[in-house]
């Protein structure tokens, strides 16, 4: 098997640091859950105080790297306009099944080539273009509580429900931006 540069970066950005952050909220999920008091000993919680605090943060750290490479890597090459003219934008896609080197992703949404197409981009990239963003500022925001506030989340039910909640939140802006991004790429991939 064999990857274009694009392919490759689209590879990274969608199914390797995509899918490292939907892997490790299932992770952080069920370490934030048990994190009580009187479910661990001291000794536990110190141990998992430590793997809930690097854990988080390293999820953390990889929506910021997922966000950043669909960002400034892939996203210019979906949105690239192949036209010599405005009036001409849609003309490379006439026909067409796929993109190809004279029609970009973005363009053969938006021309409805392949049938009713344009709701991919209005609605789908949109939502990875925007709301996609706030995953990984719900996990920065999930992680700096669980750092700051360390072994006080075993005590308190709040704290822990916060995290709980932004860590919920994040996954689920994640999943659907991964979602669209899967379908997008199904139906108009980056070559």
């Amino acid at each position: 098997m064999e990857l274009s540069n694009r392919e490759f970066w689209t590879f990274i950005h969608g199914m390797v640091l995509g899918s490292l952050f939907l892997l490790a909220f299932t992770g952080g999920l069920a370490g934030l859950y048990s994190f009580r008091t009187e479910w661990v000993t001291a000794t536990g919680l110190r141990e998992r105080m430590t793997r809930l605090s690097w854990g988080i943060s390293a999820m953390a750290i990889v929506a910021w790297a997922t966000v950043l490479t669909g960002t400034w890597i892939v996203y210019p090459w979906y949105r690239e306009s192949l036209s010599e003219t405005e009036a001409d934008r849609y003309a490379g896609c006439e026909g067409l099944q796929a993109p190809n080197e004279s029609c970009s992703p973005r363009d053969f949404l938006l021309s409805n080539a392949s049938g009713d197409t344009e709701s991919w981009h209005t609605f789908g990239m949109e939502w990875k273009e925007h709301v996609a963003w706030i995953a990984p500022m719900l996990a920065t925001a999930a992680a700096f509580i669980t750092v700051y506030y360390g072994r006080s989340l075993a005590d308190s039910p709040f704290l822990r429900r916060l995290v709980l909640w932004l860590f919920a939140g994040a996954f689920a802006v994640a999943g659907i931006a991964g979602l669209f991004g899967a379908l997008i790429t199904k139906t108009a991939p980056i070559t």
